[in-house]
């Protein structure tokens, strides 16, 4: 009798101790600082109308679960998904439009499109997918040289800039409020270690970033009735600042109300523990272990010198969401070491 119960507690307690000897690629947390998991990611995303995946840019398992997500919800949604992504420009959306239509073939977009340095192995496979499917996929970053523009002279530089040119970011003058948390912590960090070519202006850069990515992911989502899944560092989305503030402060001009959900992708040593701070940071929370093997290194940030006056063509003469304001390739321009993004 005493070998059989032995037996039975060795059965009972064999899945448990097989779980503690296992080494999880990840774990997903909450808000609250309590376990989840993907399937409740997903859940809340089938219920939201815009939702930002804040990534690590080298790390493959954000890459897969964003891949994976983008499947999932284009089973929930189907031709109402359309994806967006930081890692394309704005003045490349011809481009992406016309291989989204399979106009062009891969090897001309891929030859033609600013791509980053890690686009074949972390970005080709969700930009297929879309293709694949027939959604829209819409470039929503700022062209660097306009980033560059602003961090080298302020908002003033883009006075420089032409009717057509201005299509390309966030409509101006722009709301900057420099006490926001990503905004103040760039200026904290500036003559800390960083480039000399990151000036002050590196927050209002950043924040020109934000507000053309929110700019693109409201003109062609939720105002045309489509559910937006949006690609970016973790830095632009987290603690519900960045594109997510100025995407707040667009639903609050409208009638309408619109569901914001947040993913952020943190690395540490140990993915069974996560702080308050951590938790606070979105609705869901990636944690994968700091030794997760990379994409590519963690390059510094590189910033274009400002364009020359002879490249510059004359200018022509609340409804109350979620949350509020409670991220390497070769790197956009504006961008800081927190882009981490």
């Amino acid at each position: 009798m005493k070998l059989r119960n032995t037996i039975f507690l060795l059965f009972f307690l064999l899945p448990f101790l097989a779980m503690k000897s296992d080494k999880p690629a990840y774990k997903v947390y909450n808000s609250k600082g309590h376990t989840v998991d993907y399937d409740d990611i997903l859940n809340a995303a089938k219920k939201s109308d815009i939702i930002f995946f804040g990534e690590i840019h080298n790390n493959p398992i954000c890459h897969w679960l964003e891949l994976e997500l983008a499947k999932d919800m284009y089973a929930a949604k189907g031709k109402d998904l359309v994806l967006g992504a930081e890692m394309f420009e704005a003045d490349n959306q011809l481009l992406l439009n016309e291989y989204m239509s399979k106009m062009i073939r891969k090897k001309d977009f891929e030859a033609e499109a600013k791509l980053w340095p890690n686009y074949k192995t972390d970005y080709a496979p969700f930009v297929d997918f879309a293709r694949e499917k027939g959604l829209r996929f819409v470039a929503t970053n700022i062209p660097r040289r306009y980033a560059a523009l602003v961090n080298f002279n302020g908002f003033e530089g883009l006075d420089s800039i032409n009717a057509m040119e201005r299509g390309l970011i966030a409509p101006l003058p722009l709301k900057y409020i420099d006490t926001l948390d990503c905004y103040a912590n760039i200026a904290k960090n500036i003559g800390g270690g960083m480039p000399a070519h990151m000036t002050m202006n590196l927050g209002k850069a950043q924040a020109l970033k934000d507000a053309t990515m929110s700019h693109f992911i409201m003109k062609n989502s939720v105002f045309n009735a489509k559910t937006m899944l949006h690609f970016n560092g973790a830095y632009h989305s987290d603690n519900y600042q960045g594109i997510v503030w100025y995407v707040n402060q667009a639903i609050r001009k409208t009638s309408s109300e619109f569901k914001i959900l947040t993913i952020t992708c943190i690395d540490q040593d140990n993915i069974d523990t996560i702080s308050k701070q951590d938790a606070a940071r979105a609705d869901f929370i990636i944690m994968i272990p700091s030794s997760m093997t990379k994409t590519q290194p963690p390059d510094p940030p590189s910033m274009m010198p400002p364009p020359s006056s002879s490249t510059i063509q004359d200018k022509p003469k609340d409804v109350k969401p979620k949350s509020e304001a409670k991220e390497k390739p070769e790197s956009n321009d504006g961008e800081s070491d927190n882009d981490d993004d």
